[in-house]
């Protein structure tokens, strides 16, 4: 049994993720890494710096071979990358245009050039998005509403999701007992991103606040004089 052999080497997870991922592993082997990445793909609070360095472990322990391992949590990767591909077409670009003009502060233009940089630049979007965490898996949704082609769209996920799984499986086959150290730096980097993410989202709303008020005082006067104007023809008539 994985478990018993993780704790029998003081490396082993108790519970948690790393617990829920192990019993997959434990009865499934390769194939339970594999699901376990496509549902972090879909549930991106599953973190795959613990699912993919347990599995380079369980790889280094002899319970499944490394190459099957990388095979598996890439296939698994693609898999849940299809699904939220799947949810982006149904919702559609016009589901999204419409949500988008009922938003304070964001505008229809702004979604306008979103649309035309992933246009341009969506297959890199795609690849080197695979390796942001978070947007390892929201990635995939605007590809689908752009219903960027298919064949290009599984490249690129496969390629990405590859190296960013085979840097973590073998981490944790090299690592061994300490593949928990993984976790802590790429947790720093995680956290990292969600602040610079966070910074960037309150520079727009900060933006587009000042710009709203310019905007009302430059309306001001003409609406002012505008009204005037309206006055002045009803006392003509």
């Amino acid at each position: 049994m994985i478990e018993t052999m993780y704790a029998a080497s003081g490396g082993g997870p108790e519970g948690g993720v790393a617990g829920w991922a192990t019993d997959l592993m434990d009865k499934l082997g390769a194939p339970g890494a594999g699901l376990a990445i496509a549902l972090e793909n879909l549930f991106p609070p599953l973190p795959s710096e613990v699912i993919l360095p347990l599995a380079g472990f369980a790889s280094a322990q002899g319970r499944m071979s490394l190459v099957a391992a990388l095979a598996w949590t890439t296939a698994g990767s693609v898999a849940g990358a299809l699904a939220l591909y799947g949810i982006g077409a149904l919702i559609g670009r016009d589901r999204i245009r419409a949500l988008v003009a009922r938003l304070p502060l964001v505008k229809l233009d702004d979604l306008d050039r979103t649309e035309a940089w992933f246009a341009r630049h969506g297959a890199k979007a795609v690849f080197f998005g695979r390796m942001i965490p978070i947007f390892r898996s929201l990635i995939s949704v605007p590809a689908g509403v752009e219903r960027m082609r298919m064949a290009t769209f599984l490249l690129y996920t496969a390629l990405g999701s590859l190296l960013w799984n085979t840097v973590f499986v073998l981490a944790g086959y090299g690592l061994g007992d300490n593949w928990r150290t993984v976790e802590e730096y790429v947790g720093v980097y995680s956290k990292a991103v969600v602040a610079l993410v966070g910074l960037a989202a309150l520079a727009f709303v900060a933006v587009r606040i000042v710009k709203s008020r310019r905007s009302g005082r430059r309306a001001g006067p003409g609406a002012h004089r505008a009204e005037a104007r309206e006055l002045e023809r009803d006392r003509d008539f």
